[in-house]
């Protein structure tokens, strides 16, 4: 039986690049069996673009407030399991797939699955616009002697990711559930493919390429940080790093990124910029209290705050019917795309 991949891009105001994107996985050697795109409350214009431009069979899942890049993924992976995916292709709206990027993929599960070699997930190589290799998994910790076991076909045996280009099959969120909502932004992908890897690696597909068109040229920092909206985020990403620590490191290695923070106050003090020593307290006092759960994909949420609508060919755009299934889930209505 054809396995039925879901394509999920997740978008906050770049419609520019979101085009691109959906161009480009609207372009791939095998094609998805359905696009679906998570509009975290955009004002840029983004549905505008998607009901206005020459793109098909979309369907748009758009919040009403923006529930930051855990809360849009979160949904994303859970109303494509809800619509049916065997595999859930995962991405922001900033990545542009090569032509043959799902194709490959597909091959290297597989390729494994031939072999019978458990896996959590499969990621692409991701390239920034200069041409140089970004966003690289971690070679998973609990697995260090898997990763060169298929090196010969492209594949290496990886932990910690991104979601950039990101294959995840249906079992794994049935066995694990989905990225936790709670962390808002920054550490919601390492924490999922952490939490998913603790039995099976994932496995980075060197044959599957794809570009990161805003690509960071450095870690997240917020030293140099200046634009005044993403300053106020570091407090989450100070917490997430480490509720991260406390979850999957060592005493140790939690011991070190507290003692990391802290320096961190006080340099920041030594600086003279007092708003972010705050803003990295902050994170700090929050860490103290943030035991977040992962949710089972199947369990009931309140979908009052989206809307869906789907892209139709022939510029006939409108939106769809939607009902409910008996977990009261968002699901599309079956229509044929020409109705």
């Amino acid at each position: 039986m054809m396995t039925r991949v879901i394509a999920v891009v997740l978008t906050y105001n770049r419609k520019e690049l979101l085009h691109q994107c959906l161009e480009a996985i609207q372009a791939q050697t095998r094609p998805c069996d359905d696009i679906i795109v998570i509009n975290n409350a955009s004002t840029d214009g983004t549905l505008e673009m998607l009901n206005n431009a020459s793109l098909s069979d979309i369907k748009i899942y758009t919040l009403r407030e923006n529930k930051g890049a855990a809360g849009g993924f979160n949904l994303g992976f859970r109303v494509a399991y809800d619509n049916g995916a065997d595999h859930v292709w995962m991405m922001d709206d900033d990545v542009v797939p090569e032509p043959t990027a799902l194709e490959a993929l597909l091959d290297a599960d597989a390729l494994l699955e031939e072999k019978r070699t458990p896996r959590s997930y499969l990621i692409s190589m991701a390239y920034s616009e200069a041409g140089k290799l970004t966003n690289l998994p971690f070679l998973s910790e609990r697995h260090k002697t898997r990763w060169p076991q298929y090196l010969e076909h492209g594949l290496v045996a990886v932990g910690s990711s991104t979601f950039v280009s990101i294959l995840v099959p249906r079992r794994i969120l049935e066995a694990y559930g989905l990225p936790i909502a709670q962390m808002f932004i920054w550490g919601e992908d390492a924490e999922f493919t952490l939490r998913i890897t603790r039995e099976a690696p994932g496995y980075l597909v060197g044959d599957s390429k794809v570009a990161h068109l805003r690509a960071g040229t450095g870690g997240i920092s917020i030293l140099p940080e200046t634009n005044p909206s993403r300053i106020t985020y570091y407090s989450h990403f100070v917490r997430n790093n480490i509720f991260l620590a406390r979850k999957y490191k060592t005493r140790r290695r939690l011991a070190s990124v507290l003692w990391f923070n802290l320096m961190l106050v006080l340099k920041l003090l030594h600086r003279k910029e007092p708003g972010k020593a705050r803003i990295v307290l902050k994170g700090m006092l929050q860490s103290l209290c943030f035991y977040p759960r992962a949710e089972p994909v199947h369990a009931t949420y309140d979908d009052t705050c989206i809307e869906l609508s789907v892209t139709a060919p022939n510029d006939v755009r409108s939106a769809r019917p939607v009902s409910r299934n008996a977990d009261e889930k968002l699901v599309l209505v079956n229509h044929s795309s020409s109705s």
